[in-house]
């Protein structure tokens, strides 16, 4: 079964109540053979990579807090086949990818390659930001949950992309459209595409570097049908995600902000 579901905010001033209309489409979609063998593909490639990273994360427990001398706190969760990140107050889950360094060390970048981590074979990390440029040591602080896209039904999905069009038409002072058109089972991805490409607009909008770029997205749209990645192009923002992959499956903000910038 294939779900479409459209969201537009109707034509009303922000300073009144905002109208929404959505239009749900059905129709059949059957996964082939050669998606259900890319599929097992991807699955084992992930658990050969776990097994890299492990060697060089083997001193940190599998899901921790951690806080770093900047002030920074973050969650790191090692339990799966990724290793995710979140930090303290923001919803974005940060997918890392390994790049070994000199002195045995292991980097960990984000999806457009900025370097997010360091951590030496006996467990030392240091945390790279804007606001710490060089690295700011960090210390654990404890245990931590599991980090997860939430659970959503198509109802849920619903409400939720409503609530997304409105965080993003108030940011930039007019109505955004939201689009998402996606089959069963990539709800979870979905959304969290979504969260993350409205947390990317969002943050361009408070800036006076990048609320130009920011005001020219018209429209969003999330779907799970062609090569994943993201695009921006005539106001539209379209993110193709691939929902086999879990959180991997979209694009950060960090890599949402460079397309729309325009600075790839």
């Amino acid at each position: 079964m294939f779900n479409r579901v459209s969201v537009r905010t109707a034509s009303e001033p922000l300073s009144t109540a905002m109208a929404f209309a959505a239009v749900v489409g059905v129709s059949l979609a059957v996964m082939t053979g050669p998606a259900v063998a890319q599929a097992r593909a991807n699955a084992q490639a992930d658990q050969d990579r776990s097994a890299r990273e492990r060697i060089f994360t083997r001193n940190l427990p599998p899901s921790g807090r951690y806080v770093a001398e900047s002030g920074q706190t973050f969650l790191l969760d090692r339990s799966g086949t990724r290793i995710l990140m979140r930090f303290e107050r923001s919803s974005e889950i940060w997918v890392l990818r390994p790049t070994p360094a000199p002195r045995g060390d292991m980097i960990y970048r984000n999806d457009a390659g900025d370097q997010v981590l360091r951590v030496t074979p006996d467990g030392a990390m240091t945390l790279f930001t804007s606001s710490a440029p060089q690295g700011a040591p960090v210390s654990n602080g404890g245990p931590g949950p599991a980090l997860s896209a939430p659970t959503l039904t198509p109802v849920q999905l619903w409400n939720y992309i409503v609530r997304q069009s409105g965080r993003a038409s108030a940011a930039l002072g007019r109505l955004v459209q939201v689009d998402v058109d996606i089959q069963p089972g990539s709800e979870a991805v979905a959304a969290d595409a979504l969260t993350t490409a409205v947390d990317a607009v969002i943050r361009m909008a408070r800036s006076s570097n990048l609320r130009e770029e920011a005001s020219q997205v018209r429209r969003i749209v999330i779907t799970d049908t062609g090569r994943p990645g993201v695009g921006f192009g005539a106001g539209t923002l379209r993110i193709v995600i691939n929902a086999e992959a879990g959180l991997a499956g979209r694009p950060s903000s960090a890599r949402i902000v460079r397309v729309v910038a325009a600075r790839d």
